[in-house]
């Protein structure tokens, strides 16, 4: 795993545990700009790198969180996908690092 994907998935992580805060509404059209970005760059990455699961995960999670076309679903269930991404993205980090051999450098 290259370190934008790890940087991606620390900030999204952290802005989507943000969301479940009392924030201003700026700030979830923030978190679905940079959630739509964020999870695209990482579809792409995954793409690339042939891990279809990822990527269809990722790019389902773009879809859905995109600015333009939004999906209404209430706060709640929002609050729930927020949990359940920030803990793919951190899981999908540790994951990562348990696939890659130990370098002794």
């Amino acid at each position: 795993m290259n370190s934008t994907d790890k940087i991606i998935k620390i900030v999204l992580a952290i802005l989507f545990i943000g969301c479940l805060t009392d924030m201003p509404y700026g700030y979830f059209q923030l978190v679905r700009f940079f959630g739509m970005i964020g999870f695209g760059i990482l579809a792409y990455n995954a793409n690339v790198k042939k891990d279809n699961i990822f990527f269809v995960i990722w790019l389902a999670s773009a879809i859905l969180i995109n600015p333009i076309v939004k999906i209404s679903l209430g706060r709640t269930l929002w609050n729930v996908i927020d949990v359940i991404w920030a803990i793919m993205l951190l899981g999908s980090l540790f994951m990562e690092n348990k696939k890659q051999p130990d370098r002794d450098i």
